[in-house]
């Protein structure tokens, strides 16, 4: 089970100044952070971020985020910051374990509903879509509790075939396995964060 979800927005201008020369400077650390042949992979590490970060692989990304874990191992808020300074925006973190399974059951639905694939790195636009669906979703499951959701009530007219996805989805689940219904926080959160957004999202 997946501890946290974290999600990225990135600034490739940036980490091709700023975290390459990040790098460049401290390579020596970075290494024990990357498994064998460490300055092999280095260098392919490097050349990707000249390039644009948003090459890099989930697990090339992980050995970064743990090298900054690192450097600031008592102050959460330091590390965001720093990678941030880098051209790495960790934006929002869904932490609790639970809520995790949770969100990535949603993921999966849509993703057999509509046969997309969500790989690590999604545009904004698709993520966005998925989103509302989400916020649809878990509308349903919270009216089930009398809680009104407004920001579904909004979006219900300009996505309607989104909604009947979501309600179809709603319906095809059984009881004992629908999701927590305080999940819908996460959707409203992360479209807010996101709706006007053009690049590209990491989910880490």
């Amino acid at each position: 089970m997946e501890e946290a979800l974290l999600f990225i927005k990135t600034n490739p201008n940036i980490a091709k100044i700023n975290l390459y020369n990040k790098l460049c400077r401290e390579e020596e650390e970075l290494s024990k952070f990357i498994p064998a042949n460490s300055q092999t992979d280095l260098e392919k590490i490097k050349e990707k971020i000249k390039d644009s970060v948003e090459e890099l692989s989930k697990k090339e990304l992980l050995h970064i985020f743990s090298w900054f874990s690192h450097l600031y191992p008592s102050n959460p808020e330091e590390i965001k910051t720093q990678l941030f300074v880098h051209g790495i925006d960790l934006f929002y973190e869904i932490p609790s374990p639970d809520h995790v399974q949770h969100f990535l059951q949603v993921l999966a639905d849509y993703e057999k509903s509509t046969q997309q694939h969500f790989d690590y790195i999604v545009n904004a636009q698709n993520f966005n879509q998925f989103l509302i669906y989400g916020i649809f979703f878990t509308a349903l499951l919270n009216k089930e509790h009398e809680e009104e959701n407004i920001l579904s009530d909004y979006l219900k007219a300009d996505h309607s075939s989104l909604y009947t996805l979501a309600e179809n989805q709603f319906y095809l689940k059984k009881p004992e396995e629908k999701t927590d219904t305080n999940l819908h926080l996460y959707f409203n959160d992360l479209y807010d964060l996101t709706k006007f957004y053009k690049g590209s999202i990491i989910q880490l």
